[in-house]
């Protein structure tokens, strides 16, 4: 049968069931059984549920077009949403009870709207304008789990700052271009290898440069200068409750000429110097000391690791070793 438009004043029913037949009373009302028929209607065109003046005029958006109907086109539309899913009698819950798409190839799907709440039996997830997170060009392989644990093997890249509440664990090596600060560093140092540092060399190209920390019995301090045409070597104003004066140790080199230089007097803010030209002295000074703010160094101990050791651990980076765990 084909007719021009239909217009019908009370409700249509598209259903698989014989003329005169109620179409509630139907068993199979889709029929899949012959593959013959797709559905109880089938559309080659446009669909348009809802009211048209919420479309732009003569103007088809998509296949499918779903609004919620005007009051001034019907009264008695008062319907809550555009689209309700639901099955009479709960089943058990299937993971295609509803598709978007084609399963099998690309389909881009935009959603427009100002919150979505997605709700299971057992969770309800709200995501709004400001709980947004966009995903692009991310390779994640292992488990992620907002309580627990996060394994992930790739490259990560991150502009920003991290800030962190708790303990973290990367096995394998980490490079830092810029400043890295922490109250306390637990790391590995060999150690039985020498303490240095290495850089590009200042002056050479394709050469670098390698110098070996000092080692000592103390925690010692120095400073070095010049003097020329005085005696007197100013002390530096931080010194005070940092060194214990009675160890200041003194080397002169006079330069420009011999002298019998000396250390005459040491003051808490001034060591005095004399030689043959007694206040006109010329040298190169090296002052050393030992620091004050702590206990002082036990060198040798009885002990296995590096927590046999008898004085406080507080003052001290050892080797990698953290204190309190058995190494």
């Amino acid at each position: 049968m084909e007719v021009g438009d239909i217009h019908v004043g009370k409700q249509l029913a598209c259903v698989f069931t014989p003329q005169g037949v109620n179409p509630t009373a139907a068993v199979n009302p889709f029929n899949l059984a012959d593959g013959s028929v797709c559905g109880t209607a089938h559309f080659n065109g446009g669909i348009l549920v809802g009211s048209g003046k919420f479309f732009p005029p003569a103007q088809p958006l998509a296949t499918t077009m779903l609004t919620r109907p005007s009051p001034d086109e019907n009264p008695r539309a008062i319907a809550p949403s555009i689209l309700y899913i639901r099955n009479s009698v709960p089943p058990v819950p299937t993971p295609i009870d509803v598709v978007v798409g084609d399963a099998v190839g690309p389909v881009g799907v935009t959603m427009v709207c100002s919150t979505l709440n997605i709700t299971t039996a057992t969770l309800t997830v709200e995501i709004a304008p400001l709980k947004k997170k966009t995903i692009a060009l991310e390779k994640a392989t292992g488990a992620k789990v907002d309580t627990g644990a996060q394994v992930e093997n790739g490259v990560q890249a991150q502009a920003g700052a991290e800030a962190r509440a708790s303990a973290k664990a990367i096995m394998g090596p980490t490079a830092f271009s810029g400043t890295v600060t922490a109250p306390a560093f637990v790391g590995t140092i060999n150690p039985q290898a020498w303490k240095g540092f290495d850089i590009k060399h200042p002056n050479k190209d394709n050469h670098r440069l390698r110098h070996i920390c000092l080692e000592g019995p103390e925690a010692g301090v120095y400073f070095r200068g010049k003097l020329d045409g005085t005696n007197i070597i100013k002390l530096p104003e931080y010194w005070k409750g940092l060194i214990d004066y009675d160890t200041i140790t003194v080397n002169l080199t006079p330069y420009g000429s011999k002298d019998e230089l000396f250390v005459k007097d040491v003051d808490e803010d001034r060591i005095i110097v004399s030689g043959n030209r007694l206040t006109n002295v010329k040298c190169f000074y090296d002052v050393h000391a030992s620091r004050i703010d702590g206990e002082p160094l036990i060198v040798e101990y009885e002990g296995s690791t590096p927590e046999d050791y008898p004085g406080s651990a507080d003052q001290y980076s050892i080797s990698g070793f953290d204190y309190g765990r058995n190494q």
